[in-house]
């Protein structure tokens, strides 16, 4: 998508927003540079919110004033690495998560900032780097151990039960003793994967085939029972979690249309 092209699509999807709802913001600013992480590799900011800020007892728009900017160089980059890019939906969920920032300050909330945080635990952890093992719950809970992190979908699994306990060794110390089936639900349907033998207390496994209609990335957070006097937290705390990091493939499990 050419430059022109794109501003003309955000400035239309920006002015379909109600004005009531951008109420404060003094405009949206279209750049044409790239935003890329100071340390991340194919890592860039897609936009900003620049809120500043005057005291007063009163918080709204006439004290807290946003720019809501957009980089086009970033789209650019990350379409070249995405075949299946799309310009538009981008440019929408970027305005508006931008503009939720706006209104997060006028509220003096700071949900999003800590899905901004959590969004760098998920690519420390994509870049093999120490991470918070629970960043995924600061996303958007669906239910049913189902969270939404900005277009990441994770599936937690809380006592994956005593096959999987023997598989992975958890408890007794012991190594993992062969492959266990794990199922989830995804879209009203069950399917099962196959895990192989690790040792951990928490596994994230990556479906990366199988399931439809496929999200973008869809993680189950397999949680292990762990044989300890005072249970799993006071375990974590004492010691830390042993953390796995996997991909895996599912597959439709019989008779699970439910």
């Amino acid at each position: 998508m050419k430059f022109a092209e794109f501003e003309a699509l955000a400035r239309e999807e920006w002015e379909g927003i109600p004005s009531h709802f951008r109420g404060g913001v003094d405009g949206l600013v279209v750049e044409r540079d790239a935003l890329a992480h100071p340390e991340k590799r194919d890592v860039y900011t897609l936009g900003e919110c620049i809120t500043e800020s005057w005291p007063s007892d009163y918080t709204g728009p006439d004290t807290t004033r946003s720019s809501i900017v957009l980089y086009y160089g970033s789209f650019r980059r990350l379409a070249a690495l995405d075949p299946e890019f799309d310009w538009e939906a981008e440019i929408w969920e970027t305005i508006t998560h931008e503009l939720r920032h706006h209104l997060e300050s006028l509220a003096d909330e700071e949900d999003l900032l800590d899905v901004d945080v959590a969004m760098d635990e998920h690519f420390a952890r994509r870049d093999g780097e120490s991470f918070d093992p629970f960043y995924y719950r600061s996303g958007e809970s669906l239910g049913r151990g189902i969270y939404r992190l900005d277009g990441v979908y994770f599936v937690e699994i809380e006592e994956v039960g005593a096959e999987a306990e023997a598989f992975v060794g958890v408890g007794a110390g012991a190594a993992g003793a062969g492959p266990a089936d794990v199922t989830f639900e995804w879209e009203g349907k069950r399917y099962g994967v196959v895990l192989p033998a690790l040792d951990a207390d928490i596994v994230f496994a990556e479906v990366v085939e199988g399931v439809k209609p496929a999200p973008s990335e869809l993680h189950l957070v397999l949680l292990f029972p762990v044989d300890r006097p005072r249970g799993l937290k006071a375990f974590f705390r004492r010691k830390g979690p042993r953390v796995a990091d996997i991909e895996v493939k599912a597959k439709r499990t019989k008779g699970a249309d439910g």
